[in-house]
């Protein structure tokens, strides 16, 4: 399979988003990513720098909660790490390529086997908004998603589905967006110098945050 960096631009440079596989139609989609969103359940994104917890909006990309979701419950993020951010702009993980400490050059270019439909709304890029990342290709996400560390309107007008909105930490998203980096192969200062990993994600009632 040939393999895709995911990017989202940041003036002449480009942010690397999701998926493995680029194309203009969803491929091979599971049914499990098409039930409309459960409007009950958040995201607890456990890392080695602490605990953020995230709201899905339930009045948009439904297609995109439930894949996320799923990957989620599935345990397919465990272990992954945030391998791109870039200070004042956006963290990003979710490739299940960083779960192997010995080959850092893939890192950026995993994805699920598969893609999903785009689902842009009218949510903006604030801090701690989560969306996911593509190829710049139409339909071409499937599990890589970013966190915005500011508000970012240059991305409101572009094809990124957003998802959801950071409810509880924001110090630990404040510490990994601080996390020391270094040039990438392509000169973006955005390559973590310190691994911060994504231990799980748990799918929780959202009653049960405190």
């Amino acid at each position: 399979m040939k393999h895709f960096k995911y990017y989202l631009p940041l003036l002449a440079l480009v942010l690397a988003g999701c998926s493995g596989q680029a194309s203009d139609t969803p491929t091979n989609a599971p049914a499990a990513a098409k039930p409309a969103a459960d409007t009950n359940e958040a995201a607890v994104i456990k890392t080695t720098e602490g605990d953020m917890v995230v709201s899905f909006w339930t009045d948009a990309a439904p297609m995109t909660i439930a894949n996320f979701k799923k990957l989620a419950k599935a345990g397919f993020y465990d272990g992954t790490a945030f391998h791109r951010i870039i200070k004042g702009f956006m963290i990003q993980g979710g490739d299940p390529n960083t779960k192997d400490l010995t080959n850092p050059a893939a890192y950026g270019m995993g994805g699920p086997g598969y893609t999903i439909q785009d689902e842009k709304n009218n949510h903006k890029h604030q801090r701690g908004t989560i969306a996911m990342g593509n190829t710049g290709r139409p339909n071409s996400a499937g599990c890589q998603f970013y966190i915005c560390l500011a508000p970012q309107p240059m991305l409101d007008q572009m094809n990124y589905t957003t998802f959801g909105q950071l409810i509880k930490g924001d110090d630990v998203l404040e510490k990994i967006g601080n996390t020391p980096v270094e040039a990438s192969a392509r000169g973006e200062m955005s390559v973590p110098t310190k691994r911060a990993e994504v231990i799980s994600i748990k799918i929780v009632p959202a009653d049960s945050i405190k």
